[in-house]
């Protein structure tokens, strides 16, 4: 029996390692798919209609135009995703009514407060990952592929080779919700040219153009069904306040501190300033005012027994 556990743990390992070691190849494989969209797009069915007649040329620029913004954006997300970590626990950090208890002085974070609701930190004990041999701070997980504790994880993408939690979400929301507008757009651009392979009309360009044609529109149709599964998810995540992880811990927990209503858990991802809601990056007054978007305290609601989340 103890045979098999070890082979299991090896075994989990080995996978974990696996996963360490896609890397640049998941990201080039984005590019890829953004490459044969983009020259399926712009090079071979819009960019030659710039000219035509000024009625067909401004039809294409316009397409041409959104299909870049989204691109930009997409792009924008999606590297932010990758190089942003998603947060680290801090040297010798201690939960703030371990340092009362102790007599220290505690950060000057928790004594604020957002809407009327206090810091989550006297309902909390103190969590502590054997792996890392540190104390966790509530939200917190450990990676199994990163190797350490991520504040506020969500899970780790290995589209993104990087974990998502407190500090990256963001981003990875807005990832996910130009990719599928983006990859809609291409549908509906590249749709008449797919439909004409299975027509009897003869088709205009090379064999080669027309293959990349017919493959950016089956590449986009597979990434927009499955990211808008995964946007579908998320939406419903954000409005409660929850992360994939906890969605499944909390099975066993009907009762869920840190649900402060949809319009406070929005904020809580996305902040409050609306100027910088869909673009990845957050206004210096709301990472000053709001220590959720640093991933180490959480307002909850102050109704709730101690327990530990």
């Amino acid at each position: 029996m103890h045979r098999s556990g070890t082979t299991m743990a090896w075994n989990v390992f080995k996978f974990c390692t696996a996963l360490r070691g896609l890397g640049s190849i998941m990201i080039l494989l984005v590019l890829g798919v953004v490459g044969v969209t983009y020259y399926a797009v712009v090079w071979t069915n819009y960019g030659p209609a710039l000219s035509a007649g000024w009625l067909d040329s401004l039809a294409a620029l316009s397409i041409i135009l959104l299909f870049h913004f989204l691109l930009a954006m997409l792009l924008w997300s999606y590297f932010s995703v990758v190089f942003t970590d998603p947060g680290v626990v801090p040297p010798n950090w201690r939960l703030a009514s371990d340092e009362e208890q102790r007599g220290g002085e505690s950060d000057p974070l928790n004594s604020l407060e957002f809407g009327g609701l206090h810091p989550d930190s006297s309902n909390q004990r103190t969590r502590f990952c054997r792996k890392c041999n540190q104390p966790k701070p509530p939200r917190c997980h450990h990676c199994s592929v990163c190797g350490r504790c991520v504040l506020k994880m969500d899970h780790h993408c290995v589209w993104v080779v990087n974990c998502v939690g407190a500090l990256n979400y963001k981003y990875f929301l807005l990832f996910l919700l130009y990719t599928f507008l983006e990859t809609t757009l291409v549908i509906l651009l590249l749709m008449p040219h797919f439909i004409a392979f299975f027509s009897d009309e003869e088709i205009p360009g090379t064999p080669g153009t027309l293959a990349t044609t017919f493959l950016a529109f089956v590449l986009n149709l597979a990434f927009a069904l499955s990211v808008m599964g995964f946007l579908i998810m998320h939406i419903s995540l954000v409005s409660a306040n929850t992360t994939t992880i906890e969605a499944y811990e909390k099975k066993t927990s009907p009762k869920w501190p840190y649900d402060l209503g949809r319009k406070k858990n929005f904020e809580q991802v996305f902040g409050t300033d609306k100027r910088y809601w869909l673009i990845p990056a957050y206004s210096e007054e709301d990472l000053r005012r709001m220590p959720e978007l640093q991933g180490l305290e959480y307002p909850s609601k102050p109704d709730f027994d101690s327990q530990d989340f």
